[in-house]
């Protein structure tokens, strides 16, 4: 018999989540997957679950469609593949393994790190997680943490700076710290979060108490440093160049979600042009490992076949769209139905737009130049807000498309 994730805490495979199409399934790798380990678990999601595979924000792999009897047998069989994957407080590290640029190997900072949070025992919300941004290609700085260590200076100096409470825009800094003091400091600063009960977060402390509840706590052992200058946002489409000379290529999932076999054929596309393993993103995406350069070509035109984005210009990046109606319980809209259509009918560039089946707005929780809520009214029209906002006015999903190309392509102001 499996349990259910509580409302409040992240699904994991013994703890699935409940939806409006059965219990979701939620599976972190800590490293690459080898591609027959890939193509079994999706053999194994289309078995137990409705075949429909997704890829979060954070890179984390969700199943949905499962039962209560089919959920504990997904769990074993996934079990059964021995891949490498997160338990307890998520501590997220570089997608991209072997990055040039990187300055610290996050890897092996972060298997210390939850090994340390294991052996603690601390009773942390469900809800807090660590990042170890290495300095790469594929940074991390539009993910938001309670604790967030950047690489910075030198490969051959480098050190760490530590901000708690947000995206690297938003956290607050406390300076930076030795490489080999990351584990130290980090348990440091959540036993701070510990000590203020199981369902805080570094943001409650910071609004409650600021800045000195944590500077106390590391003092002596961080050196003051201005914040570091803003990157260009990170893009997993394409190719990435690693230290062996091979490339890793980026892909991503229309919306974040998939079929388990248009996931499976790619996987096996990518083994007969000799790629080893492929590992999950942040922002929705799949990077395939060990890409030679002359099958970069043809290995991306094979995902682009299953329906994959594979171009940085791709209409569909400019949205963000949860399941939806009805596959989420709470949903009031078919939110990914509505984005495909949409999709088709936008070019390129311009505003990002979010479809959210309901004003939790799971996919987008901050806000987006232009974000469509459903509500009981109809289709929500919200400008530079976030779905939580009041709408300025409201739709039928029948007249939606035709709408938001009224607002976006032609530069309409939203009705009053």
């Amino acid at each position: 018999m499996t349990s259910t994730a509580p409302r409040g805490t992240c699904p994991g495979l013994s703890a699935p989540m409940l939806t409006g199409d059965g219990l979701l399934a939620r599976f972190t790798p800590s490293d690459r997957i080898a591609l027959g380990s890939f193509v079994a678990f999706c053999t194994a999601a289309r078995r137990h679950g409705n075949g429909t595979v997704e890829i979060t924000a954070r890179g984390s792999l969700q199943v949905r469609g499962l039962t209560s009897a089919s959920a504990a047998r997904f769990a074993a069989e996934i079990a059964a593949l021995e891949i490498a994957a997160i338990e307890g407080v998520p501590v997220i590290a570089d997608p991209l393994p072997d990055d040039p640029n990187a300055f610290v190997d996050t890897a092996a900072v972060a298997t210390r790190l939850r090994r340390a949070i294991g052996d603690a025992r601390l009773a942390l919300a469900p809800k807090v997680r660590i990042i170890i941004d290495g300095g790469g290609r594929l940074h991390l700085d539009a993910l938001a943490a309670d604790v967030r260590l950047r690489a910075i200076g030198t490969r051959e100096a480098p050190r760490f700076y530590v901000a708690v409470g947000g995206t690297a825009a938003s956290a607050m800094p406390l300076g930076s710290i030795a490489v080999d003091m990351a584990v130290t400091a980090v348990l440091r600063v959540l036993h701070v979060i510990t000590a203020r009960g199981p369902t805080t977060r570094a943001v409650d402390i910071l609004e409650a108490e600021g800045i000195n509840a944590f500077c106390s706590v590391l003092d002596g052992n961080v050196e003051t440093r201005p914040r570091p200058p803003p990157r260009p946002a990170a893009d997993p489409i394409g190719r990435h160049p690693l230290r062996d000379g091979f490339f890793a290529l980026g892909i991503a999932l229309p919306f974040g979600h998939a079929h388990a076999d248009a996931l499976a054929r790619l996987a096996q596309a990518a083994a007969a042009f000799g790629v080893g393993s492929l590992r999950p993103a942040p922002d929705r995406a799949l990077l395939l490992v060990g890409v030679r350069e002359e099958s970069a070509a043809p290995l991306t035109a094979a995902a682009e076949q299953l329906a994959f984005i594979v171009h940085t210009h791709d209409p569909r990046r400019r949205i963000v769209a949860c399941p939806g109606k009805p596959a989420c319980g709470s949903g009031l809209i078919a939110a990914r139905a509505l984005a495909a259509d949409l999709a088709r009918q936008l070019s390129a560039q311009g505003e990002a737009v979010h479809i959210s089946g309901c004003s939790k707005g799971c996919a987008h929780p901050t806000t987006a130049a232009l974000t469509v809520v459903g509500t009981e009214r109809g289709c929500g029209i919200v400008r530079h807000g976030s779905a939580g906002a009041t709408p300025n006015y409201h739709v039928e999903p029948a007249k939606l498309i035709r709408e938001i190309v009224r607002i976006i392509e032609t530069g309409a102001a939203v009705h009053a």
